[in-house]
C-alpha cells in the first residue's frame, strides 16, 4: 500500500500549517510517514466510494425511466465489502503497531530525566546527575497584558530550559505534583500524561542541536496556558559541559544556603526579597495586594494565620495544602526565599505584625 501513495506529493502537503508537524527525530518522522500514508489511503476509498455512489445516482436517475431492481441481498458483495475493509485495516495496524511499539520503547537509554508537572511550572531532575530545576514562563508580563508587543516566542519561552544532548537516548518519567497536566513537545511525537500520582515515559533522540518547543497539552487550571516546554539539543560535549557546570553552580549555592543560616537578615532586606519572591511565585494566585480570589484564593490580609500563626504560615509555604491549588514551595524556593516572603505577607498591606522570620527559623521547622 506504501507503493501506492510514494509519487504523490508528499512534500508539499507536509508545508501546510494544517497539517502534522514532521519532526525532528527517526520517531517523530515514522509517525508522520504513517499519518500521510493512511491520509492517502482514506483518499483513495473516499474517492472511490463517493464516485461509486455518484455515478450510480447519476447513470440510475429516475428522469432516465431507470426501474429500481427488486433483489433484497448479495452474498457476495457483502462478503466482498466485509472482506475488503478487513484487509485494509489490518494492512494499516501493521505499520502502526510497529511504530507505537517503538514509541514506548524505553529501554537502554544514555540519559533519564524526571518530568514533573505542577500548577503551572515544570521541574526537571537528571536521574544520573545532581541537577533539578524549576522551568517557567519567561514571557514578559506586559506583552501578555498587551502593554508590549507580542515577542517572536509569545508565550513559548522559558527561564530554565531542559538541556539533552545530541544523538543520546534520552528517557523522560513524567508525573504531576498536583492535577493532570501535559508534556507535549511536537518535534520529538512526544506528549505523555502527568498524572498525580503515577508515572509515565517517553523518550526521545535528537540528532540535530536546536531549540524546541512545546506546552502543556491537559486543560489544568487557570494559567493552564503559560507553562511551555523548551528543550535544547546540544551536542554531547557541549552537553557534558552544561551539566558539570550545573552540579558546580547548585552545590555551592546549597553550601552558601547553609553558610548564611546563621546569619539575620534586616526587616527591609526581608521585605525587599520577599517582595521579589510573591510577585514571582504568589501574585497570580493571591493578587499582588493580597486580596486573593474570593472563593478560589483565599485573602492573606488581616487572615488569623498571618496575624498570630507562624507556625502555620511557615508550613503552608514549605508543604502546601492537599486538596487546594496551595502547593508546596520547599522545593522552589530557597530557606531565605521562604522566610522572607513569610516575612513580607506578614508585614505588607497593613498587615503590620512587625514578626521577622529568618532562614534559620524555616531550617528548625523543616528539620523537626
Amino acid at each position: 500500500m506504501t507503493a501506492l501513495v510514494a509519487g504523490l506529493p508528499l512534500a508539499a502537503s507536509a508545508q501546510s500549517q494544517f497539517n502534522l508537524t514532521q519532526g525532528v527525530t527517526d520517531i517523530s518522522n515514522r509517525v508522520y510517514d504513517l499519518h500521510m500514508t493512511i491520509f492517502y489511503i482514506c483518499c483513495i476509498i473516499g474517492v472511490i466510494v463517493f464516485g461509486a455512489m455518484f455515478w450510480s445516482m447519476f447513470r440510475h436517475r429516475k428522469s432516465k425511466g431507470r426501474k429500481p431492481a427488486t433483489f433484497h441481498e448479495n452474498v457476495k458483495v457483502e462478503i466482498a465489502w466485509t472482506i475488503v475493509p478487513f484487509l485494509i485495516l489490518v494492512g494499516m495496524a501493521i505499520p502502526a503497531t510497529s511504530t507505537l511499539i517503538a514509541m514506548e520503547d524505553v529501554s537502554e537509554s544514555d540519559v533519564t530525566v524526571l518530568v514533573t508537572g505542577s500548577q503551572w511550572k515544570w521541574h526537571y531532575r537528571y536521574f544520573d546527575h545532581d541537577v533539578e530545576y524549576f522551568s517557567l514562563l519567561a514571557t514578559p508580563r506586559d506583552q501578555i497584558t498587551n502593554r508590549l508587543d507580542k515577542g517572536e516566542n509569545y508565550l513559548l519561552e522559558v527561564d530554565r530550559p531542559l538541556v539533552i544532548p545530541t544523538g543520546q537516548k534520552v528517557r523522560f518519567l513524567i508525573t504531576s505534583d498536583d492535577v493532570i497536566h501535559s508534556w507535549w513537545v511536537p518535534a520529538f511525537a512526544v506528549k505523555k500524561d502527568a498524572n498525580p500520582g503515577f508515572i509515565n515515559e517517553a523518550w526521545t533522540r535528537v540528532d540535530e542541536p536546536g531549540i524546541y518547543r512545546g506546552q502543556c497539552a491537559e486543560l489544568c487550571g487557570k494559567d493552564h496556558g503559560y507553562m511551555p516546554v523548551v528543550v535544547i539539543a546540544k551536542e554531547p560535549a557541549e552537553y557534558e559541559a552544561w551539566i558539570t557546570e550545573q552540579e558546580t553552580i547548585q552545590r555551592e549555592a546549597k553550601e552558601e544556603e547553609q553558610r548564611l543560616l546563621s546569619m539575620s537578615m534586616s526587616m527591609d532586606e526581608l521585605m525587599e526579597l520577599g517582595e521579589r519572591v510573591y510577585l514571582g511565585s504568589c501574585a497570580a494566585c493571591h493578587q499582588a495586594n493580597g486580596q486573593g480570589i474570593p472563593g478560589v484564593f483565599p485573602s492573606l490580609v488581616g487572615t488569623e494565620m498571618v496575624k498570630n500563626d507562624i507556625p502555620g504560615h511557615i508550613d503552608i509555604v514549605v508543604n502546601g495544602k492537599n486538596g487546594t491549588a496551595m502547593q508546596a514551595f520547599a522545593n522552589q524556593l530557597s530557606l531565605r526565599e521562604i522566610a522572607a516572603v513569610v516575612t513580607y505577607e506578614r508585614n505588607a498591606w497593613g498587615n503590620d505584625t512587625g514578626d521577622m522570620v529568618q532562614a534559620a527559623d524555616v531550617n528548625e521547622y523543616v528539620n523537626q
